[in-house]
């Protein structure tokens, strides 16, 4: 998960692709990525300070803190996405402006260890969903303002993509953008 500096640092692991369908392997990998997402959060930021948390991540990007507090809303919305999905009739979900909310008292002002937990909590109800879902469930749609109709098969792919590009982003920070300590 370390990205050349060389390659776009805005998406180190390339940008989300959305296919019309995806196989029972491709369903259980993401569902297994999406499992994995909170320990590989915990262990990436491991050794970081107060310093790190409120350095950009990559040139012109949120701070590392606020990057933190991001996957954590990001991530809930995703939650609650699946159980709209799931009990409601093609649900239209409501989108938000991320950038706004990275500059809200909540993700300026608290240790983004307060989001770990609430990845890691969120995660862990929503693994139990997406493993106890059927086939068919996978099949269920919403719509997405920005995105259009997806069902909850494209809704589990693109955060478990959205979860390994920001962890790959904390990665790089790590291994290029990292101020050195004295």
């Amino acid at each position: 998960m370390n990205p050349s500096p060389a390659s776009d640092p805005r998406y180190p692991i390339g940008r989300f692709v959305r296919q019309d369908v995806y196989s029972h392997a491709e369903r259980s990998a993401h569902v297994a990525r999406l499992a994995a997402q909170p320990g590989t959060l915990a262990a990436v930021l491991d050794g970081l300070d107060e310093h790190d948390f409120a350095a950009p991540y990559r040139p012109g990007g949120w701070t590392v803190g606020q990057l933190v507090h991001h996957l954590a809303d990001s991530h809930a919305n995703a939650f609650i996405r699946v159980k709209l999905g799931l009990t409601e009739d093609e649900p239209t979900i409501k989108p938000y402006d991320q950038d706004a909310w990275v500059q809200l008292a909540d993700a300026t002002t608290l240790p983004p260890h307060v989001s770990v937990a609430l990845f890691a909590a969120t995660h862990i109800r929503l693994h139990a969903v997406l493993e106890s879902m059927q086939g068919e469930q996978f099949a269920r749609r919403l719509m997405h303002p920005e995105n259009g109709v997806m069902t909850l098969d494209q809704v589990a792919a693109m955060y478990a993509w959205h979860g390994d590009h920001h962890l790959a982003h904390l990665a790089q920070y790590r291994a290029h953008y990292r101020p050195p300590r004295g």
